[in-house]
């Protein structure tokens, strides 16, 4: 969707509203990661490192507050004090407000007798229906927190205002060849309006997904929610499993073509991919003056390259120090690579260590790792978990677990 700068949105006592209508926004970052395995074993995956120095969140934070969205909900579950520690309460995105701003939603269980979390995301909107009754949106934004990309929301809720619909889907068409069996895929007619949805199909019927950006008309979302979960008597699971089908058969549903890049970063393929593309100059441009991702960091020295070093195609952040090779490779802050070491089409986050005249290649370093003999190499991608000492090789597409706390 194109940027629109004239639409009328902006922060006030009663909220934030586009075209007059309240509009709050919701980013679901609860849930556990499993898919990408180690990387998210005691951390959210939306905390998870992206660049060197953003964390994945950032990207729905800074577009919601680029797009004058100022009432924005967190709702959080798994390691929410990873997730916590990064938030700062919304200082970094300018949402430490008074009024309104970022709020954080912890775990919550519902009130009955079997007490019970979230299982699934439209199970987590049913569970705060209360709070979102209460703040009476006439538009509900939800979104996902694992997601690279761009986007100004405005455009997309002028279309679903104007249209009436119940449920507006950003869409996003994937290459040929990729896999769209991860996602939600969808059918969508001349007039914009989704015929067909299926979820997570095993034999996909094109390459139209969902990119988990939804606007939804607030008091239908609540009706709905209330008479879904009346029928089935148990947990909704996820969006696709009976929301949004409920919205295709009504006929309310309708999509909206993102038109740039996105990227699922669930699978540590995905993420080590995403940060391929930035290096590249295929992805989004972090630091555009108009758009700039945002996040907060820990002040650290700058990087530094020492003699003999060698660093190509790559990002160094802050605090990284380099006596040897790098290339085509994201550093995140305080990395040291000695001497004689090579670092090659590579992730390293936070505090990793590359000991003289160690190889790494095509491989994914978490936290604190201490590498002191050659990991990976090959087609196949290599993780190693946060704070392991590697001591013996490791090929190509294997994994070393954490180390101790």
């Amino acid at each position: 969707m194109a940027s629109s700068r004239s639409l009328s949105s902006g922060p006030s006592a009663r909220g934030t509203r586009v075209q007059g209508q309240k509009v709050l926004a919701i980013i679901l970052a609860g849930g556990k990661g499993e898919r990408l395995g180690m990387l998210t074993q005691g951390r959210a995956k939306p905390a998870l490192t992206f660049a060197g120095t953003y964390r994945l969140i950032d990207f729905a934070l800074s577009n919601c507050v680029h797009s004058g969205l100022s009432d924005v909900w967190v709702v959080e579950e798994y390691e929410l004090h990873t997730l916590n520690d990064h938030l700062s309460n919304g200082r970094p995105w300018d949402l430490d407000r008074t009024h309104g701003g970022l709020q954080v939603l912890p775990p919550f269980s519902d009130a009955g007798e079997d007490g019970r979390f979230a299982h699934g995301n439209a199970d987590a909107l049913y569970l705060h229906r209360r709070l979102i009754r209460q703040y009476a949106p006439d538009v509900l934004l939800v979104l996902s927190a694992d997601h690279v990309y761009t986007l100004d929301y405005r455009p997309v809720i002028q279309s679903h205002l104007e249209r009436g619909a119940g449920v507006t889907l950003v869409t996003t068409s994937l290459p040929e060849g990729e896999d769209a069996s991860r996602f939600g895929v969808v059918t969508v007619d001349g007039a914009g309006r989704v015929t067909g949805f299926a979820y997570k199909p095993e034999q996909p019927n094109g390459q139209t997904v969902t990119t988990e950006i939804f606007v939804y008309d607030g008091p239908k979302l609540l009706a709905l929610l209330e008479e879904l979960h009346e029928k089935a008597g148990d947990h909704l699971g996820d969006f696709g499993h009976e929301l949004l089908p409920a919205f295709v058969e009504r006929g309310e549903a309708y999509a909206a073509d993102l038109g740039g890049y996105w990227l699922d970063v669930g699978l540590p393929e995905a993420y080590w991919q995403a940060h391929q593309d930035v290096l590249q100059g295929q992805s989004v441009t972090l630091d555009n003056p108009e758009w700039p991702i945002l996040s907060s960091s820990i002040p650290r020295m700058p990087a530094r390259i020492d003699d003999g070093a060698r660093v190509s195609g790559s990002l160094v952040s802050y605090g990284c120090r380099i006596g040897g090779t790098v290339k085509r490779s994201v550093l995140a802050p305080g990395v040291t690579v000695e001497a004689g070491a090579v670092v090659e089409d590579s992730v390293l986050l936070r505090d990793v260590t590359v000991r003289a005249g160690v190889k790494v290649r095509h491989a994914i370093i978490d936290e604190e790792a201490q590498i002191d003999a050659h990991v990976g190499g090959g087609q196949k991608l290599t993780v190693v978990g946060a704070r392991a000492h590697v001591q013996k090789v490791v090929k190509g597409g294997e994994e070393v677990g954490p180390g101790p706390e």
